[in-house]
Order: structure tokens, then C-alpha cells, then sequence
């Protein structure tokens, strides 16, 4: 018989409670599961596997809404059937990376954009999960990172090629070593992006002085928000004249599943026009055919092909409010942008319980004027280009103009917006 004691009450409970054996109880040991032995040789799936299963992964989910949409037509006419979608989808896929078909109208080379961004984003994600298959995660590596991206890069240059033998063998020319070229420097760049965010070799950046790493994410803001605005501006525009829109669709009498196509269509070619109505906004405008401009002090265009895209384009040159409206909004972007960088770098200042120096304040805000500018230069260049030959041969922006028009308005807009700011703010700072 056992006793409980007042100064040690319950002691013999709370052992077994937690797993101890009662004293003077002989019993098994107790079991306690071994390690699993690490496998012996390699732990991780070969580079060239995992790449090439990255890269088709990528492909296959970039290639397969383009070759749907395109069936849709097919199907209108009546002459769908599965080699004749593959084919398409594949001459589609490699227009939205950039690489010119040639058929019988001439060179088609104005890329959809909405194929280039989800393209672009599977290449990313191909890129993470390659440095994960090869154990290169969160490991710093330069040399890893850049495996990895090259990797996939080869890979996708791969399936580019035989993408355009498949296209080239019954259907638009197209030249097997540029799009092996070009799919090869799209998909490095954009695997490089995934690789580097996941071995860690992205946190590099916030090692970086503070007002090189405040000017580019400003930079980045400000180009994103004109984005953004360009979007809203084609979105009321093509609102506007949405019965132009929906004429042009039903002029095409293709059946419900041709007009669903045309839709479609469009709209991976929506991100072409919101880089159009920023460029716009930004004073260069664009072209619509050769000899031809947009913008908002002169509106010439000729005969137009009859395409959902060009419905919302403006009928003449803007005046009154609506120029002032359109020239000042790209300013008050750039002037926000100041303001959020000025709110942000005080804040920093106040926990560090220092001033705010104006050259610590004025070097970022300048230098978001040219990041903005790159960025908005690259999206200009990439959304343009040969509708066929003839007077469509040139469509769209001219990417060193969008590039140096939104550096001189955004960073003017910056610096005066953040001067303003500190400025306000003088007597705390």
C-alpha cells in the first residue's frame, strides 16, 4: 500500500503521467524510433531532369490557353482537329515570346502580352523549383543560382525549337535558331528571378546602401502605378466605345464559339494596350501603321484592321480639361511617389532618432525617375511590332521615347514631391 504525503503529493502520478515507469515495475524498453538513414549516393533528382520537367511543366501551361483559344476559331469554321490546334497554339505560344511568324500577309510580330507575362511567371516558378530539386535552397550560391537558371534555359530553348519545326512543317515560317535563341535568353533571365529568390541570393538587394534600395523600389512603385493608370484609361476608353467593339466582334459571323475566340484574343492583347494608353499619357504615343501617330496632340491613322483592340483608340486630339487631366496625371504619379518615399525614409530617420539629410532624400527620389524609365521603356518596346507587311508593319510605341519621357516626368514628379514633403515636415525633421 502506498502513501501520498503532504509536501509530495501526487508524485507518483505525475511520473507515469509522463511516460516514466512506476518504481520496482520491471517492463519492455521502451521503444524509441530510429533515424532514417540518409540514402546513399545522391539525395536529389539530376539537374538535367529536373530542368527539363520545370521547363515542359512551364510550356504546357503557358501553350495550353493559346491553343484553346485558337481551337475556338477552328471550331467556328469547322475545320478544328487536334494536330491543326497543336500547330497553332504552338505558333501562338512562340508569338507571345517575341519570335515572328512569317506568313502570307507578311511578318506577324506584334506579341501578346497576357502569353508573355504567364509565360514569364511559369518560368519563375520552373526556376524555384530547380534550385529546390538540386538542393540549392537558401544557399547563396551564385554559381547554384546560375545552374539553374541556365538549366532551364537550355531546356526551354529546346522545346522552342521544335516548337518551330512543328509550326514551320504545315503552317507560318518560322526559324527554328531564333526561337531556340530567344526562348533560351527568356527563360535564363526569368529562372534566374525564381533561382535567385530561393537559394537567398535576392536578400543581396537589402544589403545594398539605403538610398540605391529606396530609389529602385520607388522606382518600381512609380512605373507600376502609371501601369495601372494606362489600364484604367484603355479600360474607360474601350468602354466608351464598346458598341464600335461589339460590332467589330459580330461583324465576324463566325458563331458563338469564333466570337468567344475573338474575345479572347483581345484580351491577351489587353496589356499591349495598357502600355499604349501610358505611353499616351506620357506625351510619345504610339503608331498604328507606318506614317501614322496617337497621341494627345494629333490623332492620324488610316484604314484599320477590324480588330476588337483598336475600338477605344481616340478620334482626335485632346484640349480643354481633358489635356490638362492627361498631361498632369503622370505627374501627380511621380509626385505620390514622392511623397510615400519622403513618408517612409522620415520614418526610418525618426526610429534611428536622426534628421533626414535632403541628399539622403533627393538621391532616391532621382533615381526612381530612370528605373521607372527602364521599365516603362522595356514594356513599350516588347508591345509592339509588324501586324503584316505594308502600312501595319510598324505597331505600337517607340521604346527609348516612352523610356526618356516617363524619366523626366516621374523623376521630376519624385523629387519635387518628396522636397514638398520634407519641406512640410521641416520643423519635425
Amino acid at each position: 500500500m502506498s502513501f501520498v504525503t503532504p509536501d509530495q503529493p501526487r508524485r507518483a502520478t505525475d511520473a507515469r503521467g509522463a511516460g516514466a515507469r512506476p518504481p520496482g515495475r520491471a517492463g519492455p524498453p521502451r521503444r524509441v524510433p530510429a533515424p532514417r538513414a540518409a540514402p546513399a549516393g545522391r539525395s536529389h533528382p539530376p539537374l538535367v531532369v529536373a530542368a527539363l520537367v520545370a521547363a515542359v511543366g512551364a510550356a504546357v501551361t503557358s501553350w495550353l490557353p493559346v491553343a484553346l483559344v485558337l481551337w475556338l476559331f477552328q471550331l467556328s469554321e469547322g475545320a478544328a482537329s487536334l494536330p491543326g490546334a497543336v500547330r497553332a497554339g504552338a505558333a501562338g505560344w512562340l508569338l507571345g515570346h517575341g519570335v515572328p511568324l512569317a506568313t502570307d500577309a507578311g511578318t506577324l510580330g506584334l506579341a501578346p502580352l497576357a502569353v508573355t507575362v504567364l509565360a514569364g511567371w511559369r518560368l519563375i516558378r520552373a526556376g524555384v523549383h530547380v534550385s529546390r530539386a538540386i538542393g540549392a535552397r537558401g544557399g547563396r550560391s551564385p554559381g547554384r543560382t546560375l545552374t539553374a537558371a541556365v538549366a532551364v534555359g537550355i531546356a526551354y530553348a529546346l522545346l522552342g525549337a521544335l516548337a518551330a519545326m512543328l509550326v514551320g512543317a504545315g503552317g507560318p515560317g518560322v526559324s527554328p535558331v531564333r526561337a531556340g535563341l530567344t526562348l533560351a535568353a527568356i527563360g535564363t533571365l526569368a529562372a534566374g528571378v525564381g533561382a535567385a529568390r530561393t537559394t537567398g541570393l535576392a536578400e543581396v538587394f537589402e544589403q545594398a546602401p539605403v538610398p540605391f534600395r529606396e530609389g529602385v523600389r520607388a522606382g518600381l512603385a512609380a512605373g507600376l502605378a502609371l501601369l495601372g493608370a494606362g489600364a484604367a484609361v484603355a479600360g474607360l476608353a474601350v468602354a466608351t466605345g464598346g458598341g464600335d467593339a461589339a460590332d467589330l466582334i459580330g461583324a465576324y459571323r463566325t458563331g458563338v464559339a469564333g466570337q468567344a475566340g475573338i474575345t479572347l484574343v483581345s484580351l491577351a492583347y489587353a496589356p499591349n494596350a495598357t502600355v499604349w494608353s501610358v505611353s499616351y499619357l506620357l506625351g510619345p504615343g504610339f503608331a498604328v501603321g507606318t506614317d501614322t501617330a496617337v497621341r494627345t496632340s494629333e490623332v492620324s491613322v488610316g484604314a484599320l484592321p477590324a480588330l476588337p483592340l483598336f475600338a477605344g483608340l481616340p478620334s482626335g486630339p485632346v484640349d480643354g480639361v481633358g489635356a490638362v487631366a492627361v498631361l498632369v496625371l503622370p505627374v501627380l504619379v511621380g509626385m505620390a511617389t514622392g511623397w510615400l518615399l519622403s513618408r517612409r525614409l522620415l520614418r526610418l530617420t525618426a526610429a534611428e532618432r536622426a534628421p533626414l539629410p535632403w541628399r539622403r532624400l533627393l538621391a532616391p527620389a532621382a533615381l526612381a525617375g530612370p528605373v521607372a524609365g527602364l521599365l516603362l521603356g522595356a514594356a513599350a518596346e516588347a508591345s509592339g511590332g509588324p501586324l503584316g507587311a505594308g502600312r501595319l508593319a510598324e505597331v505600337g510605341p517607340v521604346g527609348w521615347q516612352v523610356a526618356l519621357a516617363a524619366v523626366v516626368v516621374t523623376g521630376g514628379g519624385a523629387l519635387l514631391g518628396a522636397a514638398a514633403t520634407r519641406w512640410s515636415t521641416r520643423f519635425t525633421g
